[in-house]
């Protein structure tokens, strides 16, 4: 019983002990914090021909993109008016000790700002419009800085200040399934140059899924493919359903981005032994020493299309199989 008391007594010493330890590192802790945002918060602008003393080749290549020219001619505060430290922050604190990374934002990873602190500078212009819907997107839970594709320090692009050459490009660098699919016989004209990634996907954040740019696959792809929304009378559903039940997104080696050729496409739903809904597509006189039909390829093996020619739906009067 006295081992027991004593025993009992030790772990209480021991728990406040821990949490003495606890509570003292947390005051460190927010001590060093507090510190430096207020090392930070004494900084003072030195101006951008400071910053150009030794940032020769940044600030020449700068003075070509859409910041540059905004900062110098028509800046709307202070901040703007020493053109570098609109974004970068204050710099009196980095040219006093260039290696201190605590003293300066900077927008390469390498450099360990925080993420959310390179992205909090960006979006404190550059916020609403397509950009409404970041917080939460999948790009931003993926802790993607906006620098992972736009580069403000020089023009590498047409428009959007990307860091490659165009949206896809710029995209297909993390991408790379999706860049292997548009190389498939039949794809989204993206490799032409006809659309890019941005033409079905924000990547700064939907309401819905995959970052689309519509509420649902249908009505996307109906943006463009207008002739198949209908409405018909004798509905197909899994087309009504989903596009996506027959067709590929991306890229697809079979004719017009299905999914598998066809009637094998067709036989995964409309199959005899499956729903009852198929045929049998078997000649009773079917020579049983060869195994050959005489029911000719032209007519049956070729695809369900030459009979059920509107597939996507069907407004005639004798459509109700979507028959020619």
């Amino acid at each position: 019983m006295i081992w027991g008391r004593f025993s009992c007594k030790g772990g209480v010493l021991g728990v406040l002990a821990a949490l003495l330890l606890i509570f003292s590192t947390g005051q460190a802790v927010a001590a060093e914090a507090a510190t430096t945002a207020m090392t930070q918060d004494a900084a003072t602008y030195v101006g951008e021909q400071t910053c150009a003393g030794c940032h020769v080749t940044e600030n020449k290549n700068f003075g070509h993109t859409l910041h540059a020219k905004v900062f110098r001619q028509n800046p709307k505060n202070e901040a703007e008016k020493q053109v570098c430290e609109a974004c970068h922050g204050p710099g009196s604190n980095h040219v006093a000790n260039p290696t201190d990374k605590s003293a300066l934002i900077s927008f390469t990873k390498s450099w360990g700002t925080p993420v959310a602190k390179m992205n909090e500078q960006c979006l404190g212009c550059h916020e609403g419009g397509n950009r409404t819907n970041w917080g939460g997107s999948i790009h931003q839970t993926k802790k993607l800085a906006c620098s992972d594709c736009h580069n403000p320090m020089a023009k590498f692009s047409a428009n959007g200040l990307l860091k490659k050459g165009s949206i896809t490009e710029t995209c297909q660098t993390c991408h790379q399934q999706q860049r292997a699919e548009f190389r498939k016989k039949s794809h989204m004209p993206v490799p032409e140059g006809k659309m890019t990634c941005s033409d079905c996907h924000n990547p700064h954040g939907t309401d819905g899924p995959r970052l689309l740019k519509a509420d649902t696959v249908n009505e996307l792809c109906y943006s463009c493919h207008a002739e198949k929304r209908g409405p018909y009378i004798y509905e197909h559903a899994p087309v009504r359903e989903n596009c996506l039940n027959c067709h590929l997104q991306h890229g697809s080696n079979n004719d017009k981005l299905l999914k598998m050729s066809r009637p094998m496409l067709c036989l995964q739903c409309h199959d005899k032994n499956a729903n009852g809904m198929g045929h049998q597509f078997m000649d009773p006189n079917i020579n049983p020493a060869t195994g050959t039909s005489n029911l000719p390829s032209t007519r049956i093996g070729r695809a369900c299309q030459n009979c059920h020619s509107q597939i996507h739906g069907s407004n005639s009067v004798s459509g109700a199989r979507w028959r020619r």
